[in-house]
């Protein structure tokens, strides 16, 4: 049986732990508060982020992350993408010699531009080999409720992701496996600022013509970015890509679209957070996208667009117009 260590009890995390559960793993949730803990040791339930979904018994939680590491297969690790050096650097000690590390985040460090696993890699020591990343249209809410649903595991060893594939996979839970960790990774990053222009166009009352608009001009900046970092092109049209673009933009379940429709009906940044609940990561890898993109020469005027209405040195209901008076060209 495999043994995973889940770092740590989110609402992603605590969903990927019941699908590593469901597959046969024996899993151990690392929480950080006691009473998340003791809700799933006690009740089957993480009261917090996925109230109402019972844990399969095979799930185990605590909140000392050596228990939750030792001896531990494969770590997957599911926090806030700008902590995860920090909890790095406490968590990178107890991971052992031929542990592989899997990211679910989706974001790009801020003052770096580096990718989630990049972080990973450095921060802890780690071959690039051994950290592979979980990328797709993967609600929580979803996944939890055993919906339907696929993934991409993307590792530099595809024997590695081939045997995650295979520890991973349950009846509702498809995953498929990649090489092209840049092109995972940044699909997986670009898309929250994408899911936040488009909940500004809901929260405006933009109509679906100016949504799917977005969504398709979004995925060409996503692209050129990834092309000018060495992606494959072609991974922008799969799962990692596409796929977990649609899903973010379009679901009332995406956490990045709800905090752009606050946005866009009056709240502050900070009432926006706490109104959407969870962290939106698109919130704050708007600015390291930006950041990449401009030192690669690469245009991304809806990310530019996201980071100035961020700033507020444009308002929402400018945004419409400025987007709309570009320079016309050709669409390639």
């Amino acid at each position: 049986m495999t043994r995973v260590a889940v770092l740590s009890a989110g609402s992603w995390g605590t969903a990927f732990a019941l699908v590593l559960a469901d597959a046969g793993c024996d899993v151990v949730l690392h929480a950080r508060r006691p009473e998340v803990a003791d809700g799933i040791n006690t009740r089957g339930v993480n009261p917090d982020y996925l109230p109402g979904v019972t844990l399969p018994g095979t799930v185990k939680a605590t909140t000392e992350a050596d228990v939750a590491l030792a001896g531990a297969d494969v770590a997957v690790l599911s926090i806030p993408s700008q902590t995860l050096r920090a909890n790095l650097a406490a968590w990178a000690p107890l991971i052992e010699p031929d542990t592989l590390v899997v990211s679910l985040m989706k974001g790009i460090e801020l003052g770096t531009g580096r990718r989630m696993s990049e972080v990973i890699a450095q921060a802890a020591a780690l071959d690039p080999a051994r950290v592979a990343v979980l990328s797709g249209p993967n609600l929580a809410r979803e996944i939890a409720a055993r919906q339907p649903a696929a993934s991409v595991i993307a590792c530099t060893d595809h024997d590695a992701a081939r045997r995650l594939q295979a520890a991973f996979r349950t009846p509702y839970f498809r995953p498929y496996t990649h090489t092209d960790v840049v092109g995972c990774e940044l699909g997986g990053a670009v898309k929250n600022v994408i899911a936040l222009a488009v909940g500004l166009a809901a929260g405006l009352g933009l109509g679906d013509n100016a949504k799917a608009t977005l969504l398709t001009r979004g995925l060409a900046e996503t692209a050129r970015l990834g092309t000018a970092l060495g992606a494959d092109p072609a991974t922008f049209a799969g799962l990692a890509g596409l796929g977990d673009l649609t899903a973010t933009c379009l679901s009332p379940l995406s956490r990045n679209r709800t905090f752009g429709e606050h946005l866009a009906r009056g709240l502050t940044i900070g009432q926006a957070a706490t109104a959407t609940g969870q962290t939106a990561e698109g919130a704050k890898s708007a600015y390291s996208i930006l950041d990449l993109a401009r030192r690669h020469q690469v245009e991304m005027p809806i990310t530019a667009l996201v980071v100035a209405i961020l700033d507020g040195t444009v308002t929402t209901d400018r945004a419409v117009d400025l987007l709309m008076a570009r320079t016309p060209k050709a669409e390639r």
